[in-house]
């Protein structure tokens, strides 16, 4: 498969590349900065140079052209304010929607948040608060879309953890912490189930392995 990954200097994506490229799949990622390129062809994949919060649909599609899925993990990340939380987590994730659908790819996978579907409670840090907004949106956009083949993954606290191959999969998991390692093997046991398409799926640490989880979701 070739699969072309938002976000690819992002710490989720990076391992998800590696994973990816070591079993034989083509993977590219899109950066900002070309100073990102060297991580990426490290972790074998090829880097592709594009701004997602100035480039045009047509410029991303490009990008996406003759790949069988596309997987937005992009973010604006810690220390960004309230505008790139729009800037990215939404409006950027609403482009590559856009670039996939022009591209032809169907199959098109979503790192979001727990929480996204809410409010966020009072007293919620404004930041925070912004970015939860943006993945709801971001995700109610994806889901409003036929010709994607979408499945939305909402990790619990993320951690760098070594990765234990075991994690707890469902529409509502409840909080928890899951390692980064685990959010990509999990990615890839997606993209592997074509029967995960149209689902939104909450992931955090557990006992299930990987696959079983993933086959478990689809009623296997």
């Amino acid at each position: 498969m070739r699969i072309v990954i938002a976000g690819g200097h992002g710490q989720i994506a990076l391992r998800l590349e590696r994973l990816l490229a070591v079993r034989g799949d083509e993977v590219a990622g899109v950066i900002r900065r070309p100073g990102q390129a060297g991580d990426l062809l490290a972790a074998g994949a090829e880097p592709v140079v594009c701004d997602l919060e100035s480039a045009s649909v047509e410029d991303v599609a490009r990008h996406l052209e003759g790949a069988d899925a596309a997987v937005f993990a992009a973010g604006a990340g810690p220390g960004s304010g309230i505008d790139r939380k729009d800037t990215v987590d939404r409006a950027a994730a609403t482009l590559f929607a856009d670039a996939a659908e022009a591209a032809g790819v169907r199959r098109f996978l979503v790192v979001s948040a727990m929480g996204a579907d809410s409010e966020p409670p009072e007293g919620t840090d404004e930041v925070f608060a912004a970015y939860l907004r943006a993945k709801g949106a971001a995700d109610a956009d994806v889901r409003a879309r036929p010709d994607l083949d979408w499945t939305i993954l909402r990790p619990g606290r993320l951690t760098d953890d070594p990765g234990t191959g075991r994690v707890a999969l469902s529409e509502a998991t409840g909080r928890g912490d899951v390692p980064r390692d685990d959010v990509a093997a999990t990615l890839v046991a997606l993209l592997d189930e074509p029967r995960s398409a149209g689902l939104t799926l909450e992931l955090i640490g557990g006992d299930t392995p990987v696959e079983r989880a993933v086959k478990g979701v689809v009623g296997a």
